[in-house]
């Protein structure tokens, strides 16, 4: 798999894993760049133990940490709270607008709970990663993933319930395609 490949497969994935994992908007295009560039340099080295998304986020956990660090000793704060990109004006605004207005409400949830939490819980329903991938992105035993996973859910609920929305606001709980899926009988946990 060349260089080209893994950014053409994988470059949204990247994004959303740096974004969610507390880089801010103008610092997320330098930090998939810095994520590439290490790819590049190690991609020969590359042996296929894991799969690639498992490489990649274990590359982008380590640049996110770096970033943050960087950020805190220069006394900057990460906002999860962005309404996300432009309206496309032909688009239906009011659609847009409510669909922006749930992602935000997401993002602040997420950014209310544990970072171990939020990484659990992002990485297993909605980057829709396996537990055994989880498990050796973050060097745990796959029992420790499901239990902490269902101990993030928890968390999520309850910042769920926490904010629970204004009148007439969207409860991302409800059905969207943000909130987290639950398992269903003989599926993962």
């Amino acid at each position: 798999m060349t260089l080209g490949e893994i950014y053409e497969r994988h470059a949204d994935f990247v994004w959303r894993c740096l974004r969610r994992q507390g880089v801010s908007d103008d610092d997320a295009p330098d930090a998939v760049q810095d994520v590439f560039l290490a790819v590049h340099r190690t991609l020969a080295s590359f042996e296929g133990r894991s799969s690639v998304r498992t490489w990649l986020f274990t590359i982008c956990r380590s640049v996110a940490r770096d970033r943050r660090n960087r950020a805190s000793r220069r006394h900057e704060v990460a906002s999860l709270d962005a309404v996300g990109p432009e309206i496309d004006a032909r688009a239906d605004a009011a659609a847009r607008l409510e669909h922006n207005s749930r992602l935000a409400r997401l993002e602040r949830i997420l950014a209310a709970m544990e970072p171990e939490q939020r990484e659990l819980l992002v990485l297993y329903e909605i980057e829709d990663m396996t537990g055994e991938e989880i498990a050796q992105a973050l060097s745990l035993p796959l029992g420790t993933v499901y239990s902490r996973l269902q101990v993030a859910r928890s968390a999520f609920q309850g910042e769920v319930a926490r904010s629970a929305p204004a009148a007439g606001e969207d409860d991302p709980s409800n059905g969207n395609d943000e909130r987290p899926r639950r398992a269903s009988a003989g599926a993962r946990p």
